[in-house]
């Protein structure tokens, strides 16, 4: 049976950690696209990645687990957000699949995280 770990903080959160990771890999993806997507893709990127753990940070300081949830629910959407620029860095030949794909397969991982988060939050 695993041992249950007292969260203290977002920082306990293996949901948190690993979208930290993703935010961080997201930043040295985008250091390899063109100059002319510093306003476009880059950015919506680099947006979309930071919002996954700053959510999930923020909603763990709320005072209410209705508060919490919200915030979870909309780091989710950053996560769908985010495989869909990836995706699409792909399609456009922006990045080549290689690099992409791993890191698309953690976003989902991360979403499905958050998925579960959200149901032990309403239950």
């Amino acid at each position: 049976m695993a041992e249950e770990v007292a969260i203290k903080s977002h920082r306990d959160l293996t949901v948190w950690r690993k979208a930290m990771d993703v935010a961080r890999d997201v930043y040295h993806l985008t250091d390899g696209l063109p100059n002319k997507e510093e306003y476009r893709m880059t950015s919506q990127l680099i947006r979309a990645a930071i919002s996954i753990p700053a959510n999930i940070s923020e909603g763990n300081a709320r005072g209410s687990r209705k508060d919490y949830a919200n915030f979870i629910s909309i780091a989710r959407g950053s996560a769908a957000e985010l495989e869909t620029l990836l995706t699409l860095v792909v399609e456009t030949q922006l990045a080549p699949a290689s690099r992409v794909n791993a890191l698309i397969a953690r976003v989902e991982e991360v979403g499905r995280m958050l998925n579960g988060l959200r149901r032990s939050l309403s239950d």
